[in-house]
Formats: C-alpha cells, sequence, structure tokens
C-alpha cells in the first residue's frame, strides 16, 4: 500500500502506521534497533513488493537518512534483501515474501554452526577439566542442539505452513 494522494486511503494508512509503531514497539523492546524495527514492521505490513529508500523514508515518515541505517542492518542481518533493477540506479529492498520467517530462521542455521565450531574450539584449547573448558564444551552441545533440532522445526514448519496457506496463493 504505497502513499496515495486518495483521501479514501488516510483511514487505512493511519491504521497501517499505528499498527506499524505497535509491532515496531515489541520487536524493540526485545532489543531490536528501533528504526530499524519500524522498517521492518513496515514492509512486513504494508503490500508493495519492492521498495526503494525514499519509498520506505516516506511511507514511514522518517529522513533518508534513517532509513539508510536502518535498512543497512536489516539487510546484515538477513531480514531485508536488497536488490538492484537492470538498468536502475536505486536500489530496492524487499521482504522474503515466500515464507518470510522460514526464510529467516534458515538463514541463522549457519551462524548456530559457526558458535558450535568456536565453542568447540575453545573447548580444545582450554585446559582439560577446567570450568572455562567445560563451560565451552557446554556451549558447544548448546549449539549442536539447537542447530538440529532448528533444522527439524524449520522442516515441520514447511509443512504447518503449507496446511494453513496453500489456499491462499
Amino acid at each position: 500500500m504505497h502513499i496515495e494522494a486518495d483521501p479514501r486511503d488516510a483511514d487505512e494508512r493511519t491504521e497501517l502506521l499505528r499498527f506499524v509503531e505497535r509491532f515496531a514497539l515489541v520487536l524493540a523492546e526485545s532489543g531490536f534497533p528501533r528504526m530499524p524495527a519500524r522498517v521492518f514492521a513496515y514492509v512486513l505490513a504494508d503490500d508493495a513488493e519492492r521498495y526503494t529508500a525514499a519509498e520506505l523514508a516516506e511511507g514511514v515518515g522518517v529522513s533518508a537518512a534513517a532509513i539508510s541505517g536502518a535498512v543497512r542492518y536489516l539487510t546484515r542481518v538477513g531480514l531485508l534483501a536488497k536488490e538492484r533493477e537492470p538498468g536502475e540506479r536505486s536500489d530496492v529492498y524487499r521482504v522474503f515474501d515466500e515464507d518470510v520467517w522460514g526464510t529467516i530462521f534458515r538463514q541463522r542455521i549457519p551462524a548456530l554452526e559457526m558458535y558450535e565450531k568456536a565453542a568447540a574450539d575453545g573447548a580444545t584449547i582450554l585446559p582439560r577439566g577446567s570450568a572455562g573448558a567445560r563451560r565451552m564444551r557446554e556451549t558447544e552441545e548448546f549449539y549442536r542442539f539447537l542447530r538440529v533440532e532448528q533444522v527439524k522445526i524449520m522442516d515441520r514448519w514447511v509443512e504447518h505452513r503449507r496446511t494453513l496457506f496453500d489456499d491462499e496463493a
């Protein structure tokens, strides 16, 4: 729902922006930076498939500078994709519209593996039997457990999502 001059849409836009602020507040209270939370909430709730930075700034009602930092953060953490159309000069940003959360959470699996390996290195180099080595070994196993279970959960999510949304496509 890009911004339009049609006054009939003013109430819908107001409701969209109220929701965006409420959802962004939930994200921010869980540790998300405030401006990226607002931009991400907007992209999730709005109907457009792709946005330029200028469209995001206009949609959220903030400066281009605020959007620049927000989209940099969101692309870095894998919540938005950055693309450029052939022949265009501006980047466009999009949410992973096909299975938003499945895509986001699957992207986290390599990070879990990286944490697991780093902890394993620590468990190997720290003195055997030391408290630090024990904690690193526990950390390694914790991340291994999360990684293995997350793959299983994401496979289950694919099936669950299919039962919920296949008729809406």
